[in-house]
């Protein structure tokens, strides 16, 4: 199934972490994250580590908002990790969401990495719990995503003024009591809250989303049920391809 574009309404939200990536309101100050960045694979030149929801990829204006996943390997985590006190984040996951992330641990593996994320090299996948049952087995959204001016921080479905985004989906099961499905995503472009608004427009958001919801789905979980499950990419040191996996906690 392809879902083509139609232009929806959105409703007021807003969402923690790109309050804080704008310098949204500096009195904004996110909950603590108790959870630790664990490192699942190291080398000479980068890290995999697994980023808890919850936690900031990169530290906020806010001097209270210091803690994040870059602070943490800079700084390190007594007695969980050591300090890597170079590494470079070539890209972010949103505050909610958690799951494997790749650190250049040099200025020459950050801007390796950073060029191949610019230049659409690297290949994510998610899984995510949606709300509802999904009519198809798998499929693919198309809808333009945009920036909504008035509703800040939130992004819109717009034919006219939007960019491309396409994401294919695979439900991996259906869940009951209550309806909800276990996909997992292919984002083939990277737009601001590409998995979230899509989910949302096709009438299933993301379990635990406080952005783009229905009158149930925000409250049914305590976190944003998003996980970054797995990365493909060129590793910088000898360029072979290179998989990033982190398993996801609420898959099981």
């Amino acid at each position: 199934m392809i879902l083509e574009f139609l232009e929806m309404a959105n409703d007021r939200g807003g969402g923690e972490e790109d309050r804080v990536k704008a310098g949204y309101g500096n009195d904004f100050v996110v909950s603590r994250c108790d959870d630790v960045v664990s490192v699942l694979y190291q080398d000479d030149d980068i890290l995999l580590i697994n980023k808890p929801s919850g936690l900031l990829s990169l530290s906020g204006k806010n001097p209270l908002n210091l803690d994040s996943v870059h602070y943490r390997l800079v700084h390190g985590q007594e007695g969980v990790t050591e300090a890597f006190p170079g590494a470079i984040l070539p890209h972010r996951l949103d505050l909610g969401t958690s799951g494997v992330m790749v650190v250049g641990l040099h200025a020459e593996a950050g801007r390796d990495l950073n060029k191949q994320f610019q230049e659409r090299v690297v290949k994510k996948a998610y899984v995510a719990v949606l709300d509802g049952w999904l009519s198809d087995d798998e499929g693919q959204i198309i809808a333009s995503v945009a920036k909504d001016k008035v509703l800040f921080p939130r992004v819109k479905i717009c034919e006219l003024t939007g960019k491309e985004a396409i994401t294919e989906y695979r439900v991996l099961r259906r869940l009951d009591e209550p309806k909800r499905s276990l996909v997992k995503f292919t984002p083939i472009t990277g737009r601001t809250h590409q998995l979230r608004i899509h989910s949302w427009w096709m009438g299933h958001p993301i379990i635990g989303c406080d952005l783009y919801k229905n009158a149930v789905s925000q409250v049914m979980a305590e976190r944003l049920l998003l996980h970054a499950c797995d990365l493909y990419f060129r590793h910088p040191g000898d360029g072979r391809r290179f998989h990033g996996h982190s398993p996801c906690v609420f898959e099981e």
